[in-house]
C-alpha cells in the first residue's frame, strides 16, 4: 500500500465539465479521505471552490462555434501545450480528461506520447455514435477508459473498436426531486389555461436562430383559439437579449432565471417547445411531452452529410426509437412548429404515446440503489489509476 496520496490531474475546457470534475473530486475525497487524494491541472470555478488551482482561466479555452475558435486558435494551441508541460511534469498517478474533446483528446494525445504510461481516463464519451466514428478506435492510442453519460455508448465504443467504456450515468439522474413533480404539481399540469415551456436555446446563436419561429408557432396556436401561459425560462447573461426578442411576440411569454424556477416550471408544465440540447433529457425526466427544433447555419448545416445518427434529440438516441418530434431546419417553420406542438396541449395519442416512452427511461438510465454518477467515476478512476500506479 502505497502512503502517499493519489495525485490526479485533472482537465476540463468548459463549464459542463467543470461541474462533472468538482463532483467527481468529491466523491475522491469520499473514496480516499481528505488526505488521500490531491489535485492538479485545468479547472473552472466550481473545481476551483474544491480547492484545485488551475493553470489558467477556464474563459482562456472555452471557446463554442467554429468562427470564434478559430479566431482564438493561437491562444489555444498555447493553452494545449503549457497543459501538457504542466501535467507530465507534475508526474500524477492518473489523468482525467473531461468532456471538451477538441481540447483535452488534444491534451492526451501528446501527454500519452511524452508519458506513456501514464493511464488516461476520459470522462464523458465523444459523440462517435454520430460524427467521426473513426475517433473511437484513435482513442484506442491515448484512452484507456471512457466514462460513458449515455446507456448505449459501451456497446457504440465496443461496435466501434473504441477503448473499455463504461456507463456511469448522466448527472440529471441525480437530480429527479428537482426535476419530477409533487402529488399537487402534477395536478398543476392537468389546469386551464395549460403552461408551455419555450426553450429557444442557451448560447447566443442558438436564440438567434429560434427564438423568432418559436413566437410565431405560439402565435398561431393563439390564432387557432388554444389558450395557454407560456413560460420561458432565460440565461442570465441573454436575458436582456431574450427580452428584447419576444417584445414583439402576438402571444407575451413570462420569463423566468434560474434553475429553481426553471424546474419549478418543468414540474407544472403541459408541453414543451425547445430546442435540441440537454434540456430534452430534462423535460423528458421530468414527463414533459415536446416538440425539438434546430437551426444550424448554412456551413454547419453541409455537415450532415457526415452524421450517423438517427436523431438529434437525446431521449430518442436513449430510447431507441424517435417518439419526440424532431424538426430541423425548414422542417421548423412555425406553422410546422404549431401543428406538431398542438395536440401536446390536449389528451390525444401524441401525448400519451410520448409519456409512455419517458416511462422506460428510469430503466434505461438509473444506477444501481446507492450509487451516483460521481461516484462509480472515482472507482474506474482510482483502479485505473491503482493498475498502472508506481
Amino acid at each position: 500500500m502505497i502512503g502517499r496520496p493519489l495525485h490526479v490531474a485533472l482537465v476540463v475546457g468548459e463549464h459542463s465539465g467543470d461541474q462533472l470534475g468538482f463532483k467527481l473530486m468529491r466523491a475522491l475525497r469520499e473514496r480516499l479521505g481528505q488526505d488521500g487524494v490531491r489535485f492538479s491541472g485545468v479547472a473552472g470555478d466550481a473545481m476551483q471552490a474544491e480547492g484545485m488551482a488551475s493553470l489558467f482561466p477556464l474563459a482562456d479555452i472555452a471557446v463554442m462555434g467554429i468562427l470564434p475558435v478559430l479566431a482564438r486558435l493561437p491562444g489555444i494551441i498555447r493553452r494545449v501545450h503549457e497543459t501538457v508541460d504542466a501535467v507530465v511534469a507534475a508526474e500524477p498517478d492518473v489523468l482525467v480528461i473531461i468532456d471538451s474533446p477538441d481540447f483535452t483528446h488534444a491534451v492526451a494525445k501528446r501527454v500519452r506520447k511524452q508519458a506513456p504510461d501514464l493511464p488516461i481516463v476520459d470522462y464523458v464519451s465523444p459523440s462517435v455514435w454520430a460524427w467521426r466514428p473513426g475517433r473511437a478506435r484513435a482513442m484506442t492510442r491515448c484512452v484507456d477508459h471512457v466514462l460513458a453519460l449515455l446507456p448505449f455508448e459501451p456497446d457504440a465504443h465496443a461496435r466501434l473498436g473504441g477503448p473499455p467504456c463504461t456507463y456511469v450515468g448522466h448527472p440529471l439522474i441525480e437530480r429527479l426531486d428537482e426535476l419530477r413533480p409533487s402529488a399537487s404539481e402534477s395536478m398543476l399540469r392537468g389546469a386551464q389555461p395549460p403552461l408551455l415551456l419555450v426553450l429557444p436555446g442557451s448560447r447566443r446563436s442558438e436564440i438567434g436562430r429560434l427564438l423568432e419561429p418559436f413566437g410565431q408557432a405560439l402565435g398561431l396556436l393563439a390564432g387557432q383559439g388554444l389558450s395557454f401561459e407560456a413560460v420561458l425560462p432565460a440565461v442570465s447573461h441573454l436575458e436582456a437579449e431574450i427580452r428584447a426578442g419576444v417584445a414583439g411576440w402576438s402571444v407575451a411569454p413570462r420569463i423566468v432565471l434560474g434553475e429553481t424556477e426553471k424546474y419549478a416550471a418543468f414540474r407544472t408544465a403541459r408541453a414543451a417547445l425547445a430546442a435540441s440540447g440537454t434540456v430534452t433529457l430534462e423535460l423528458a425526466l421530468s414527463g414533459v411531452p415536446m416538440v425539438v427544433a434546430y437551426r444550424v447555419s448554412k456551413l454547419e448545416e453541409q455537415l450532415k452529410h457526415f452524421i450517423h445518427a438517427p436523431s438529434i434529440v437525446l431521449p430518442n438516441l436513449i430510447l431507441g426509437r424517435n417518439a419526440i418530434p424532431e424538426l430541423i431546419q425548414a422542417q421548423s417553420a412555425p406553422s410546422n412548429l404549431a401543428a406538431a406542438l398542438g395536440p401536446l396541449l390536449g389528451d390525444g395519442d401524441a401525448r400519451t404515446s410520448q409519456l409512455a416512452e419517458f416511462g422506460r427511461l428510469d430503466g434505461l438510465m438509473t444506477l444501481p440503489s446507492g450509487e451516483t454518477p460521481s461516484r462509480r467515476a472515482a472507482d474506474i478512476v482510482i483502479r485505473t489509476a491503482g493498475s498502472h500506479r508506481r
